[in-house]
């Protein structure tokens, strides 16, 4: 979806660039998305924020809530579907402030960023990744 003008991209949009992204990674990581839910806001909630000691909710583009994938064992029973949270004025505007990446590769790196929560990583682990690739 390539766009050069018009109104900026609703939820909807950006829940299709995420679930592209989805796509794109092997089989052997989708495996273990089944019935991770993806939820495109605009901004994260105020106690969400809150919870993370964050100010700014232009400050976080994306959030992984759940059990990491090797931590299932030892779940409580009754706990709530993972999901994957991105919040799209905040992407929208890293994205414009940056200015050197398309849109969906901006929304692919917070959705992978996301994804790495979900399998366990730290924030540095995933960095670290980054910075191999």
């Amino acid at each position: 979806m390539n766009r050069s003008f018009g109104l900026a991209p609703d939820a909807a949009e950006i829940e299709l660039l995420a679930r592209a992204a989805l796509e794109r990674l092997p089989e052997a990581f989708r495996a273990h998305l089944d019935g991770v839910l993806l939820l495109v806001e605009d901004f994260a909630d105020p106690d969400t924020l809150a919870d993370l000691g964050i100010e700014d909710a232009f400050e976080l583009t994306g959030l992984y809530e759940g059990v990491p994938v090797g931590e299932k064992h030892s779940a409580p029973s009754g706990t709530m579907p993972d999901r994957i949270r991105l919040f799209r004025v905040p992407i929208l505007d890293e994205w414009i402030a940056r200015g050197d990446e398309s849109l969906e590769h901006l929304v692919a790196h917070v959705v992978i960023h996301e994804v790495g929560h979900h399998f366990g990583l730290s924030d540095a682990d995933i960095e670290a990744l980054e910075a191999a690739d």
